[in-house]
Formats: structure tokens, sequence, C-alpha cells
């Protein structure tokens, strides 16, 4: 299931960027086998799948990832067991994590890089007024910002998203120096964010032998 030859050249040829294996459809096996092929950092999008899998698992060496939209009616189910958020989009949601987690939480805070209504993220120009907010709740570490590039064929369209989520980064480094890392990058677009200056990739059906649509 996992292309372990994929993964190793990956994890070689790019030793600075950590690979977030997005495991939406895989079971706990799958995970095992993605651990073996060297892979350690997992990431869902869904709270209850992440728990289930997390539990089946029970290693102290995986690094748990949230992507998805956090809705903060679950945050009490889920808070305690994140190593990384990858989608901090709203106060509210960063006062019910301060609320409920008791240490310090790695977050990226999600941009909206390609304007699209669908999704989720402040848009580039709200991110210092966010910046400045959440620093009411120390136990929110900012570590970086996430984006999503638009879904196109067209490259330069996603290199200039891509780097529109780096020059903002840069942006607002020096009141914040916590604010290091780029969440950015999947399996269609992922060479271009490194290019970019992705510190952190989502990869799913990219990394495994059999296509399954992750």
């Amino acid at each position: 299931m996992i292309d372990t030859q994929r993964v190793q050249q990956l994890l070689t040829s790019h030793p600075d960027v950590t690979i977030v294996m997005a495991v939406k459809y895989l079971p706990a096996s799958g995970l095992q086998s993605a651990l073996g092929a060297g892979l350690k950092h997992f990431g869902e999008n869904r709270v209850e799948a992440l728990l289930e899998k997390q539990a089946a698992l029970n290693d102290p060496q995986i690094v748990w990832h949230f992507f998805g939209t956090l809705q903060t009616k679950k945050v009490k189910h889920i808070i305690q067991s994140l190593d990384v958020l990858h989608s901090l989009d709203r106060l509210t949601l960063a006062a019910e994590i301060a609320k409920r987690r008791q240490e310090p939480l790695p977050c990226f805070i999600q941009i909206n890089i390609s304007h699209e209504p669908q999704k989720h993220g402040l848009e580039p120009h709200e991110l210092g007024a966010f910046l400045e907010a959440i620093k009411a709740y120390p136990v929110i570490v900012p570590i970086g910002l996430m984006g999503m590039a638009e879904d196109t064929d067209d490259v330069d369209v996603i290199r200039a998203q891509f780097r529109r989520l780096r020059e903002t980064l840069k942006a607002h480094q020096t009141h914040t120096p916590t604010l290091v890392s780029l969440s950015m990058g999947m399996s269609n677009d992922y060479e271009i964010a490194i290019e970019e200056g992705a510190t952190h990739l989502r990869l799913g059906r990219i990394l495994l032998a059999e296509q399954t649509g992750v």
C-alpha cells in the first residue's frame, strides 16, 4: 500500500522538509506500514478518525497533525491529543483551544491564498491583527502559515499563491519570531511548494503504491 521507494526518495532528497502523510483513507494497519517506511508525521482532517487511529497505534514516536476545519464544539474531544494544528483560522477557535489545552500547542494559521469563497482561512491583510489578538492566549504558539493553492493545472497561478504565502510570512516574522514555517503543498503541487519554500508538505496519494484518491 505504501510506496516505500517514493517515501524514502522524498525523505532523502528533502531532509529539511517535514512530510506529513494525510491518512484520511488509511486504516491503522496502513499507518504501521508508513512507520516502517520512515514516516512519523500523520495528519487527519476528521476528529473521530484521528482519535481512533491514535488509540489503535498508541505509538509515542508518531506526531499527530490536524488539517481540517476544527469546530469549536469538538475542541474538547481532541485538543489534548494533537501535536500540531494546521487550521487555526478564527479567534473563537483560539479562545476555545486556550480554555481546553494544557500544554503549548504549535499552530499554523490558515490563510486563504487562493481567495476562493469555499475555502477557510484569513485573508493575508488580516494576519497582523490576528497575531496581535492571539497574544492573549499564551498556550497557542503560532509556528507558521498554512495555505492551499487553487486546484488548477496553471503552474504560474499555483506558484504565485504559494509565493504570496511565503511573502506574508516574511512580512510578519519581525513581530512574531516564532512564525517560521510554511505548510503548503499536496500531492498535485508539492514540487512547486518546495521550490517556493515549504517546510511542511501534506501528502496523501503520492505516497501510496495504489492510487486511492487521498
